[in-house]
């Protein structure tokens, strides 16, 4: 089983459909399975791509 590494949170935001009318929603993170140092972890896809540089 992989740890969570990344301490991301879930961000939220509006559904804006036709009538405008605002409604909440969630925006969950990107998270994915990655092996570092022979472990796998969890890391958001922007954490991955900053490791890599």
């Amino acid at each position: 089983m992989a740890k969570n590494v990344s301490n991301r949170k879930n961000m939220s935001a509006n559904n804006r459909p036709f009538s405008l009318k605002a409604t909440k929603k969630t925006q969950k993170v990107n998270l994915q399975t990655v092996k570092v140092d022979g472990k796998k972890v969890r890391m958001s896809a922007k954490e991955i791509k900053d490791l890599q540089k």
